[in-house]
């Protein structure tokens, strides 16, 4: 079997978690939500992120011809209707995680609503707008006027704060980049409680070198932040006003990744050429945000990577780094058996002491990075339908990024 033979069964698998690990009780308050993903802690537990991946896998679902275009276009209406009616939420802001029977919050994990949670399931709504269109449309712009962003905007610090509460106010920033680019991009595009365009200058920029590499990151640097927002907005050919190009930013990043594996194989047997890609996963001692390299408040090395190794991180860099995701894919498959499952690579996997651990489950926000990414690689199916978006276009003149030519 080929390496595209490979990534579409993988597609398949992620595909398959979102249709299948959803609520499709069509009398349920939830019908639409996902799980987080498919241990037993979620079984009851839906998370908003994986519902805004899903929705976009629905469009891949059926340009693939896995489910019809009646099919896809009948569980997105629902989901919406759902957020639209039932899922609880504050000034339009959702919770991380929703019951998922009921779509009330869930009350064991978070007591505020969640802006870029919120961001992802917007995201979401605007594929299936843009691809099914009608009421799909109808109730996703209802749902995207509803978010009061200026809710979750500092305007004495000129970011976005990271939690919000009616007892607290805003509280947390996001400060420095991460995967928020789409929050600022929603905020100055809200035809109804906009925030100013300067927003997206108040986070800082802190440039990390690693070898001959050099990009912008969070100081523990798990890959999904160079990754999320890049599922649906297409960055390739823009620049804003200081000359970045976020999308070169993640290859450099992505390609940090691999050359640091291969530098520390002799300290960890998962790392090599083949085998690389550190993020926010399931792990031996629990869930953690992997990330290498990363750095301290100093920009000095600081070690956050223990052996662990995540399949979405590679291959949700696949538009950055075509052939070494496609390396890692094929090395995975061929030679981890234990790592495949109904839905694809489980989530990770640690061979510290050349004593193999596999996650045992699934987690639907790393299937969707992985799904919509490989889905871009294809066709850029995902990004033509985010990019032609009203609002996103309005957004991409409020920001004053450039489109140019390579």
């Amino acid at each position: 079997m080929n390496k595209e033979e490979i990534l579409e069964l993988e597609m398949k698998g992620s595909f398959d978690f979102f249709w299948k690990e959803a609520n499709t009780d069509e009398n349920s308050p939830g019908y639409g939500l996902v799980r987080d993903g498919n241990g037993e802690k979620d079984e009851h537990r839906a998370s908003i992120a994986s519902v805004g991946f899903g929705l976009s896998a629905i469009v891949v679902g059926v340009d693939k011809g896995w489910i019809t275009k009646d099919e896809g276009h009948k569980r997105a209406l629902g989901t919406l209707k759902t957020f639209w009616h039932n899922a609880e939420h504050l000034n339009g802001f959702y919770y991380h995680f929703l019951n998922l029977e009921t779509a009330e919050k869930f009350e064991a994990f978070y007591d505020c609503a969640s802006i870029i949670d919120t961001a992802l399931l917007v995201n979401g709504a605007i594929t299936v707008a843009e691809y099914f269109g009608g009421e799909v449309y109808e109730y996703m712009d209802k749902i995207y006027h509803r978010i009061d962003w200026t809710k979750y905007y500092d305007e004495e610090r000129n970011l976005y704060y990271m939690g919000y509460t009616e007892e607290k106010g805003g509280f947390g920033q996001w400060d420095m980049y991460a995967e928020q680019l789409m929050q600022y991009i929603l905020g100055v595009a809200s035809p109804t409680h906009a925030v100013p365009a300067k927003i997206y200058k108040g986070f800082d920029r802190e440039l990390r070198t690693y070898k001959d590499f050099e990009f912008y990151a969070t100081r523990h640097n798990p890959l999904f932040v160079h990754q999320y927002s890049h599922a649906w907005y297409d960055f390739e050919n823009v620049v804003d006003e200081d000359g970045i190009n976020w999308f070169d930013n993640s290859v450099s990043a992505s390609r940090a990744q691999k050359q640091y594996a291969i530098d520390h194989q002799d300290n960890y047997p998962s790392y090599g050429e083949n085998t690389w890609g550190f993020t926010a996963c399931d792990g031996p001692n629990g869930y953690h945000a992997h990330g290498a390299p990363a750095y301290d408040i100093d920009n000095k090395p600081l070690k956050n990577d223990y052996g662990t190794i995540a399949p979405t991180a590679a291959l949700g860099s696949i538009v950055f780094t075509p052939d070494d995701s496609l390396n890692v894919l094929e090395n995975f498959y061929n030679n981890i058996p234990e790592l495949w499952s109904e839905y694809g690579f489980l989530d990770s996997f640690n061979a510290e002491d050349n004593d193999l651990w596999v996650a045992k489950r699934v987690i639907g926000i790393d299937k969707g990075a992985t799904l919509l990414m490989a889905a871009n690689y294809q066709s850029g199916l995902i990004w033509k339908l985010y990019m032609q978006n009203k609002y996103v276009k309005n957004a991409t003149e409020k920001l004053n990024w450039v489109k140019t030519s390579k």
